[in-house]
Order: C-alpha cells, then structure tokens, then sequence
C-alpha cells in the first residue's frame, strides 16, 4: 500500500531551518499503513531535507559551516544572465547548500510510529529564501 500528500511551508529568512517533524509524524499516524517506510522528498533544488538534533545553538553551527563551505559572496559561474529565465542567476550558494545537504530523508515506520532517535527532527532547510516550499511524504509499507 502507498500513501502521499503534498506540505506547502513558507521560509521567512534566507536561511532558515523548518522543523517539519511533526508534519511527518501527523501524516504517519493519520495512515492505514503501520509497518513500512516513510520517504520525506522535496522538489526544490536551492533547499533541503535534512534529520538532525533541535538545538538553537546546532542549528547555527550548521548555518555558519555551510556559509564558509559554500560563501555567499563568490565569482560563481551560475551568477550571469542566463537567457533561458531571462535574468541573472545569482542563488548559486543555494543550490551548492542543497547538494551537499539532500532533498530527502528515509525514516521507518512500525506500529503507526516513526523510528527516530530521541534527539533527532526533520528540517526543511531553506538556503534561497524568502519561499514557498513543497515537500512529499510518502509511506509505503503494510
């Protein structure tokens, strides 16, 4: 058996790490299928899906490491017009951020619950905002 929807969140900053746990978690226990997977997938390709602990302070390290892997400010190829949008690219950073961050995460499901670890969330991660964003869940098990 399948199940999906479809989340609609808006990011208020340029960077910015959502907790969408509890959506994933709501769509899980909302569902006829209580043993099997749950794939978390978004369809954007300047944000992320990432599981990591909730702390303030984490939160920032992962906003600070990611800059200076991937700086704002930089001579990107992407940053030129480019006649296919009919304007200059200039989210370069954002697209980098995602690569190395994913646009997905797998989590198991047994007994109408997610298997997680105690310190871990969900996060959508914004790296090109202020946006809407779109992300899937999908549970398919038994």
């Amino acid at each position: 058996m399948v199940e999906f929807t479809k989340v609609k969140k808006c990011s208020t900053k340029e960077f910015e790490l959502i907790k969408i746990t509890d959506d994933v978690r709501q769509f899980a226990a909302q569902s006829k299928i209580k043993n099997g997977v749950v794939y978390v997938i978004l369809s954007h390709t300047t944000a992320g899906i990432m599981v990591n602990e909730s702390l303030p302070c984490l939160e920032k390290d992962i906003e600070t490491t990611l800059e200076e892997l991937v700086p704002l400010h930089k001579d990107y190829a992407h940053s030129h017009f480019l006649p296919s949008y009919g304007a200059i690219g200039g989210n370069a950073p954002g697209h980098l951020k995602s690569m190395l961050v994913g646009n997905h995460c797998v989590i198991p499901l047994i007994d109408g619950k997610l298997v997680m670890g105690m310190a871990q969330d969900v996060y959508l991660a914004e790296f090109d905002g202020v946006q809407q964003r779109t992300f899937f869940i999908e549970i398919i098990g038994e």
